[in-house]
């Protein structure tokens, strides 16, 4: 028992000077105390720790954050930064572990001014991430109609169409390229037009919404409500001439933000199960289910099992800027070198997790049909016996990439699984709105979904070796390949999703 206490103090001590890559950023290492040893990660232990006062408690510091900061917690702003701080608090100190911060660039927008009237009424308007700015005293035009359904996605549709120097309206529509809005939008601008406005083809708020990137062909862009949409158009059509006024001033620029890790000095550090959740908010809200409910139920994982020891080593991940495209996971996952990308054996997402079905990613391709890297099936049957053995029915939740799993696909072609409670209205009409607050999430799921993932972690963090064979090591050559794939549900597939309900469809959710 004393050798192996020492053995473990002296691992402690080495963990003080090594292994600190050039990308981190404030590594803190906490060794063991001499003389203690901690007892080994089992399932009825681990679940036990799991306190839904605990998970709450989380949420309602978050939700406090959001508030004091305009709120919302997204990324650029100080709800943020505020996030970043109460985490680190809380992981950066935890002995027999070691927690640092990875600071990457990312391109920021916010709108500072926008204003939207037609016949001189005000109407709600969501400014287009990354769009052009109007002119200071905005935009007063004809708005007219542009070409519905696939034929707006189309160049030539706008041929026999007056559109230059006007506002267009048209539809939101998956276009087979630019996607749902930027697809919409570079038509009409190529035809001349001054201003886009998009309306909704769903019946939830316009609340976000992404042109993916700045571009010099892109013209201003606003998103309305399908109501109010509908009820313009619908006058266009009856022959009414309407006047709009549109007025839009917005920032685009790179800012800095942070991922956070900790992880355990014990455990095989050429074997690690890697656990995320993103800690960013959208700017429309506090962001509590999406993804509060994913930063606390990891964080209580944690710290639940920082009192064992585990065979293979445990990283713990809270991602930056997933809301504007998966861009910390995805960062991250690039930047590794293929030492560091062969240690990683499995990785396991949790985004939204309190609010709507027990969602059980299907990795096996059993419902859906898309398969996940071999040895993903192994996670998502020990999700699904768990939750069997209590009784707890499971929803088989599709792989739409729209969240950080995506990148360990994609990039490093990683083993992995997740848990999902789903973005339908009727699963969570707050996503990506004003009141995902702390009143929106529901405890009692909260603590099933945290209770499962602890379940699941015992299981990977004493026995992953044995269940998940790793496969082929990866090199530089390989890992280059594995970065230019491309793993988006495609154009066909993106509309039976949306009618599933199912809206986390990928960088930025909606394009």
């Amino acid at each position: 028992m004393k050798a192996e206490s020492f053995a473990l103090f002296l691992s402690a001590l080495s963990g003080l000077t090594v292994g600190a890559s050039a990308q981190e950023r404030e590594p803190r290492t906490w060794g063991f105390v001499p003389g203690l040893l901690k007892p080994w990660v089992d399932s009825r232990r681990l679940q036990a720790d799991i306190k839904t006062e605990n998970l709450v408690k989380n949420l309602q510091v978050l939700n406090d954050i959001a508030f004091a900061n305009g709120g919302n917690r997204a990324f650029g702003l100080p709800g943020y930064a505020a996030s970043v701080d109460y985490v680190w608090k809380k992981i950066s100190k935890v002995p027999g572990t070691r927690a640092w911060k990875q600071d990457f660039d990312a391109l920021f927008s916010q709108v500072l001014s926008i204003s939207l009237k037609v016949d001189g009424e005000d109407i709600y308007v969501y400014g287009l991430s990354y769009s052009p700015s109007t002119p200071p005293e905005g935009i007063t035009a004809e708005i007219v109609a542009g070409p519905e359904g696939a034929a707006g996605c189309n160049d030539e549709a706008y041929a026999d169409l007056d559109v230059a120097g006007k506002i267009v309206l048209v539809q939101r529509f998956r276009c087979p390229t630019g996607g749902t809005l930027a697809g919409r939008l570079l038509p009409a601008a190529r035809a001349g037009a001054a201003a886009v406005i998009i309306y909704h083809d769903l019946t939830t708020n316009a609340t976000a919404g992404s042109l993916s990137a700045p571009n010099p062909e892109h013209v201003p862009g606003g998103f309305i409500n399908k109501v109010d949409g509908e009820r313009i158009k619908a006058r266009l059509d009856a022959g009414e001439k309407l006047e709009a006024y549109f007025q839009q001033t917005q920032t685009v620029e790179n800012r800095t933000t942070q991922n956070l890790f900790v992880e355990t000095i014990d455990g095989d550090p050429d074997n690690v199960i890697v656990l995320g959740a993103h800690l960013d908010s959208v700017q429309a809200g506090p962001g509590i289910n999406d993804d509060g409910s994913g930063t606390s139920l990891i964080l209580e994982l944690f710290l639940a099992l920082s009192k064992y020891r585990t065979r293979n080593k445990v990283r713990f991940a809270w991602w930056g800027a997933e809301e504007n495209g998966l861009l910390g996971s995805k960062h991250y996952c690039s930047t590794l070198d293929p030492r560091e990308a062969n240690r990683i054996l499995a990785y396991l997402n949790f985004d939204m997790v309190a609010k709507g079905y027990i969602g059980v990613s299907d990795t096996d391709g059993s419902t859906h049909g898309s398969v996940a890297p071999p040895g993903s099936e192994v996670i998502e049957r020990l999700f699904n016996d768990y939750f069997a053995s209590k009784g707890i029915t499971v929803t088989p939740a599709i792989m739409t990439n729209g969240s950080d799993y995506a990148s360990f696909w994609s990039i490093l072609n990683k083993p992995f699984g997740f848990l999902h409670t789903g973005t339908g209205v009727e699963q969570d009409p707050c996503y990506h709105q004003a009141c995902d607050t702390i009143d929106n999430p529901d405890p009692e799921t909260h603590t099933k979904n945290a209770k499962a993932a602890a379940h699941v972690l015992s299981i990977l963090a004493m026995d992953g070796t044995r269940l998940i064979p790793k496969g082929p090591p990866i090199n530089a050559t390989t890992l280059a390949a594995m970065r230019t794939r491309d793993l988006t549900p495609d154009h066909a597939r993106i509309e039976d999703l949306e009618a599933m309900g199912e809206r986390h469809l990928g960088c930025g959710h909606d394009i």
